[in-house]
């Protein structure tokens, strides 16, 4: 491997998470003028969307499956985790939204662990820690500034992180295309169902916003792809972390938001926990990461 293509790869990680976070500040802004979800519906139908040329190209034989009771599992806890997390960017500050999302690898050991009786190295547990100190810090729950909504927020990540063990159980006998399918096609099944009682006909300008978050959504998802392809997971991966710094400066220049100490030292902890998890935990996480988005 060499240092150009490590450098290739946390560019284009670096580029992905902008994208991420720019998504992230569509769904803020279109959560003040539309419900829940709604958004979340045309976040996942335009993922589906996305996927059909790929599908149609490698032939619908791909997708015959004998795990249907997997692919649901795996698609009900993530679209659970995208119902979350969009919850939290609306009624939370930017950068603290998607930090409790991107608690993620620091579940995954825990699950793991339970679900698959994997072992968990002692400096994995210390990673860990770290991560869960620094959660307290930004829930702040014995000053009194504890919301429900952070506990919403968090949830992101937990669900997240059932749906990447599941990942892990799936791709025993499943193929990449297969289960990104059946995610995307279960997440736009679910999340058409609350449009009976909860639908509301779009502004002309913010259909433009909803074509606009799903097409930055794809594209982040392509150049996260192909930046795991140009270096080790281990030393990209950290840099997936870069979305939640410019979830900052977006939440900063336009919402005004500014974390206090505390925030700011939880969110160092987390970050570096997350690193430090990524690092240790090595190749398997970040693969299934890539899944997972």
């Amino acid at each position: 491997m060499y240092p150009e293509d490590l450098r290739r790869g946390a560019l284009l990680m670096i580029a992905s998470g902008l994208l991420f976070s720019t998504m992230g500040a569509l769904v803020k802004y279109l959560s003040a003028e539309l419900p829940n979800e709604m958004v979340v519906f045309f976040r996942s139908v335009m993922g589906l969307l996305a996927l059909l040329p790929w599908v149609l190209h490698r032939g619908l034989g791909q997708l015959k499956t004998k795990r249907l009771r997997g692919h649901l599992g795996r698609g009900l806890a993530g679209v659970s985790a995208m119902y979350c997390y969009f919850y939290a960017i609306a009624h939370l500050p930017l950068a603290e939204a998607v930090l409790l999302n991107y608690s993620t690898p620091l579940f995954i050991p825990f699950i793991a662990a339970l679900w698959l009786g994997e072992q968990v190295s002692p400096r994995l547990w210390v990673a860990i820690g770290t991560g869960f100190v620094g959660i307290v810090l930004i829930l702040k729950p014995g000053l009194g500034l504890f919301t429900p909504v952070s506990l919403i927020g968090l949830a992101s990540g937990l669900f997240a992180a059932l749906a990447m063990v599941s990942i892990r159980r799936l791709s025993n006998t499943e193929p990449t295309l297969r289960i990104v399918f059946y995610f995307s096609l279960v997440c736009t099944a679910v999340s058409a169902v609350p449009l009976a009682w909860r639908w509301q006909t779009p502004d002309p300008g913010l259909w433009i916003l909803l074509l606009g978050m799903g097409a930055l959504a794809s594209l982040a998802q392509l150049l996260l792809t192909r930046a795991y392809a140009h270096a080790p997971a281990a030393q990209v991966g950290p840099f997936t972390y870069s979305t939640v710094v410019f979830a900052a400066g977006i939440g900063w220049i336009f919402w005004s938001e500014i974390p206090d100490l505390l925030s700011f030292g939880g969110t160092a902890l987390v970050c570096l926990a997350g690193i430090m998890t990524i690092r240790f935990a090595g190749q398997r996480l970040l693969s299934e990461a890539k899944l997972a988005k």
